[in-house]
């Protein structure tokens, strides 16, 4: 089953981590809301970091080919 984070746009999920963050600070929890919590936040955060991951592959790869475009003698198409 997936998990629901894996859908989140990382705006999403790491507003979402900040409120469990923000929640799991507070006096009043359970221990099992508070475990709750705590893998939600885990889920979280590795979908934040697998979509940052993924945002600085694709930096990583348009700037290569932009500059071997440029090496090669090409227009860049932007």
């Amino acid at each position: 089953m997936q998990d629901e984070s894996t859908s989140l746009t990382f705006e999403e999920a790491f507003g979402e981590l900040q409120s469990s963050i923000e929640e799991l600070r507070g006096d009043a929890l359970t221990l099992d809301r508070s475990l709750a919590l705590y893998e939600r936040g885990i889920a979280l955060a590795a979908q934040c970091n697998t979509l940052l991951t993924n945002a600085e592959l694709r930096i990583t790869q348009t700037t290569v080919g932009f500059v071997a475009d440029r090496n090669a003698g090409g227009e860049a198409d932007w």
